[in-house]
């Protein structure tokens, strides 16, 4: 029997198209360079954001003229300034405020006194926003939150001197609260006139004011927050305060480092309505602080170049301390006011 092999046909050779005319063989065109975008030229940027910087002028300016140039009058910080010569008359006396200043016993009462009350806010204060937003956060209803949100921030909108009035109808000798204790046969309570309990009262006041409307920052660090991560911890068996500790603290974390470096800068700023309204009440020894201490020295007392120096001296301590407290940011690995640079 003949074994007969069937050969396999042959493949059509593949058809070779014919090159066009200055036209390159594939694969070796120009190849798209990777890399950044250019640059815009200033003024195709000037109008492309034309509408935005538009909107910042008002901003600008009243930055410019309520904030910088005034700036420029810390210069008689170093004169013997006299209103009827002016600054460019005002007799050149260098250090001399700043060595008068630090040696005045009024003004390291009014320092000191300054740091104590910051503390009782730093404290007692700064926490209560944090806690509010969290209560918020926590309710289901969204009618409850909507008229909750709109009781704590109405106080806000007052000024100091429609708080300092309501806090002394309800705790003052002749408010509610004492009128009250009298009717059950007990003695009063000064509550606004006890020095001892004053920066208490203080810090009472503070929360009732402005609490409410500082919680509006942490609501928005919460609403940032990835819903998912609470729906996996759920489903892990995390309960309420695992989740809170594990996931909503951790998220809040750089906020609650931005707010805290700025209220440590601003730590020496207590208040000035606040202050001078409640000051005859409970007397200068408890409720002086460095801005009070400036207006009746600069202002009431005259003494202009004392005035400036020792305003001077609070901005330039602020600002090491916001220095100071962005520097220990980034000790802890946080990005603080502004980020560390990579080297």
């Amino acid at each position: 029997m003949n074994s007969t092999t069937e050969q396999a046909p042959a493949l059509p050779e593949a058809r070779r198209v014919p090159a066009r005319a200055g036209s390159k063989p594939p694969g070796t065109g120009p190849k798209k360079r990777k890399g950044k975008a250019p640059q815009q030229s200033f003024r195709s940027r000037l109008r492309r954001d034309k509408q935005m910087l538009l909107m910042m002028v008002p901003g600008v300016a009243f930055l410019l003229l309520f904030f910088y140039i005034p700036i420029l009058g810390n210069v008689i910080a170093f004169q013997d300034y006299q209103p009827y010569l002016g600054i460019g008359d005002s007799l050149w006396v260098g250090w001399q405020n700043f060595v008068e200043l630090f040696g005045n016993p009024d003004f390291l009462h009014a320092f000191w006194n300054t740091l104590y009350l910051a503390a009782w806010q730093l404290v007692f204060l700064f926490p209560v926003p944090l806690v509010l937003a969290l209560i918020v956060d926590s309710l289901i209803s969204t009618r409850v939150r909507k008229i909750f949100q709109s009781i704590a921030y109405l106080p806000h909108f007052l000024s100091w001197v429609l708080v300092i009035a309501f806090f002394q109808q309800m705790l003052g000798g002749a408010g509610f609260v004492n009128n009250l204790l009298r009717d059950w046969g007990m003695d009063p309570i000064p509550f606004m006139t006890n020095p001892e309990t004053f920066p208490l009262m203080v810090v009472v006041q503070m929360i009732w004011k402005d609490a409410g409307w500082a919680m509006i920052i942490f609501l928005a660090a919460l609403a940032s927050i990835d819903a998912s991560l609470y729906e996996a911890a759920a489903a892990d068996g995390a309960g309420r305060w695992r989740r809170m500790w594990h996931i909503t603290l951790p998220g809040l974390r750089p906020v609650i480092v931005l707010l805290l470096i700025l209220r440590i800068g601003d730590i020496l700023s207590v208040g000035f309505e606040q202050f001078i309204l409640q000051r005859d009440a409970v007397g200068a020894g408890a409720a002086e602080v460095l801005d009070t201490f400036t207006y009746y020295t600069g202002v009431v007392g005259g003494g202009w170049s004392s005035g400036a120096a020792a305003g001077l001296a609070k901005g330039v301590v602020s600002a090491l301390l916001i220095y100071g407290a962005n520097k220990l940011a980034h000790r802890f690995g946080e990005d603080g006011i502004f980020a560390k640079q990579a080297r």
